[in-house]
């Protein structure tokens, strides 16, 4: 994190460098990028900063899976929804108590996701295709079975010139489109899949085209670029401009090739910096218990959360993160995490701390369960976690095997369950009890304490109830570390629902705005789909957007002050 500017430092931001334009968007990302366009669409001029040399975030390394009720290409397909129906399935799927904090926001998100894909396809080069994922509750009222969630068909990378070497690249495999990995198992079989598509791949790779999320970055970029958004990358915000009157937030200072600039802002500010995962201080204090790995940029520090913070914001949804399974990889030459679902495998268990288990391991919300914690103590009820297997769990898949050598420390190898309960650390009368149990579940059909494989959204990523389930008997055992992992934190500055940042008194500071994961987010931990962070991220960016295009704000003082920043 860098440092901020100290009062002794305020004449030196008065002094330095001035770039007037109506919007400074500050970060890349799905959320960023989404506000951008929109307010240049609408004639304003618009400058993204982005602090690290690479564009798109974490968003340019996700799996793009984007979740948008009642769209257009859903219903070209003849499947029938509404922003009504959305609505009554976000209050339905999500956490108790959540509706009457965060009903407002989930109205304007259904209301304006249709939209959004629509303006997004007519803006940029970005064309999405349905997946056929079902909503995770997809039982509950207004869940549908098919038709809400989206990924980006490929684009190359060529589309933007010389930006196209500052596109951040990925751990995920994206030569492949996100139903691609899911229709062909690249998992699985990974060779196979790969000689059933080879002449797409082969195309692909001499177009430098890509899918997922560098194919949504890239559409999302060009679109901004055409617009004549700037980006200004290598670039850090050290502060937000405050005028002493109203609190009105006027611009920002920023740090590039070592030299303080001003950008002002007519119309405002939009925060859009991603989470706060890799601030060692805001991440142990507010998510206290193992950590296997981190899936996103290390440029995520908390920047937009302590930047609203002193600008007088009020912060919350602070211990919420999107939190899923990794692996260990290696990424800008460093350990890093990738987000895999190696845990829904037939001959294997998750078991907490005191051997049982606490989940179903089909679960979607997998990182909720694993997140769950004493509400007396706030410490994590059942990390460290495992998952206990079988040679079979082994066998099924090289991919797992690649990766895990990456960090020796996360694989478990025993000749018995007793063996494997002494390395992991577990009792073992309780885990040898654990999995008997589980193996009379295989025998039935049936899971009696967390209902594997029974859901619509568990058949559908198994295969049917039956291949859900598969005896824990044949040596060797393995114990795989799986506690928290972290693809991006989900808390920071409370807004309204026209993405206006909020006072801890519901006032609004005049100029600043929030979206995506710099906002206290209001789909938390818990997911109500898959692709309920991009899809969401990229309305509320598009919210803020239009939001600056309604402000009649057209002055900007020539000596606004810095606010003490993080």
């Amino acid at each position: 994190m860098t440092a901020g500017v100290q009062p002794d430092q305020h004449a030196a931001a008065r002094n330095s460098s001035a770039e007037t334009h109506d919007v400074v968007v500050v970060g890349s990302g799905v959320a960023g990028l989404s506000a951008a366009l929109r307010a240049a669409a609408g004639g304003l001029s618009v400058v993204i900063l982005e602090k690290s040399e690479k564009l798109g975030g974490t968003s340019a390394m996700s799996g793009a899976g984007t979740w948008i009720p009642a769209n257009h290409i859903a219903r070209a397909a003849g499947i029938d929804d509404s922003p009504e129906e959305a609505l009554t399935y976000i209050r339905n799927a999500s956490p108790p108590g959540w509706q009457a904090k965060e009903d407002a926001l989930w109205q304007a998100f259904a209301q304006n996701a249709p939209r959004v894909l629509e303006f997004v396809e007519q803006e940029t080069p970005l064309r999405f295709a349905l997946t056929d994922e079902p909503d995770i509750f997809c039982e509950r009222p207004g869940g549908k079975a098919r038709g809400r969630m989206l990924s980006p068909l490929p684009l190359s990378r060529r589309l933007l010139g010389p930006y196209a070497r500052r596109l951040r690249r990925s751990t995920l495999p994206h030569l492949f489109t996100y139903q691609e990995v899911y229709d062909d198992d690249l998992w699985h079989y990974p060779v196979r899949a790969v000689l059933r598509l080879w002449p797409k791949l082969l195309w692909r790779l001499a177009t430098d085209s890509r899918a997922q999320g560098n194919a949504l970055m890239t559409g999302l970029i060009k679109g901004c670029l055409d617009k004549g958004c700037r980006f200004s990358p290598e670039t850090r915000v050290t502060a937000l401009l405050q005028d002493d009157g109203d609190g009105r937030i006027t611009g920002v200072a920023a740090e590039r090739d070592g030299v303080m600039v001003r950008f002002l802002a007519r119309r405002g500010v939009v925060l859009a910096t991603g989470g706060f995962e890799w601030n060692q201080e805001l991440y142990t204090r507010h998510f206290p218990g193992p950590l296997d790995r981190i899936a996103s940029p290390r440029t995520n520090t908390g920047d937009g959360q302590l930047l609203a913070q002193q600008a007088g914001a009020l912060l919350e949804r602070m211990d919420q993160a999107n939190i899923y399974p990794t692996l260990p990889t290696r990424y800008e030459g460093r350990l890093h995490g990738i987000p895999l679902t190696f845990q829904t495998e037939p001959h294997a268990i998750i078991v907490g701390r005191h051997g049982r288990r606490f989940v179903s391991e089909y679960d979607y919300n997998i990182g909720e369960a694993l997140d769950q914690r004493d509400p007396e103590t706030g410490e994590p009820l059942h990390l460290p976690a495992w998952l206990i297997g079988d040679k079979r769990f082994l066998g099924r898949s090289w991919p797992f095997i690649w990766y895990a050598r990456k960090d020796p420390k996360c694989l478990i190898k025993a000749r018995s369950l007793d063996e494997l309960a002494a390395k992991a650390g577990l009792p073992a009368d309780v885990l040898k009890e654990t999995v008997a149990r589980f193996n009379r579940f295989c025998q039935q059909g049936r899971d009696e304490d967390f209902h594997r494989g029974e859901s619509s959204w568990e058949q559908y990523k198994a295969g049917s109830t039956e291949a859900a389930f598969g005896t824990i008997e044949q040596p060797p055992f393995y114990a795989v570390s799986i506690n928290r992992s972290i693809i991006g934190t989900k808390g920071g500055a409370r807004t309204n629902q026209r993405g206006e940042v909020l006072r801890p008194d519901h006032s609004i500071i005049p100029g600043l705005y929030a979206a995506g994961l710099a906002m206290a987010n209001p789909i938390g931990t818990h997911s109500i789909g898959a692709g309920t962070t991009i899809g969401p991220n990229l309305t509320w960016g598009f919210i803020c957007g239009e939001s600056l295009l309604t402000s009649n704000r057209s002055d900007v003082s020539d000596e606004p002050r810095a606010a003490l920043s993080h």
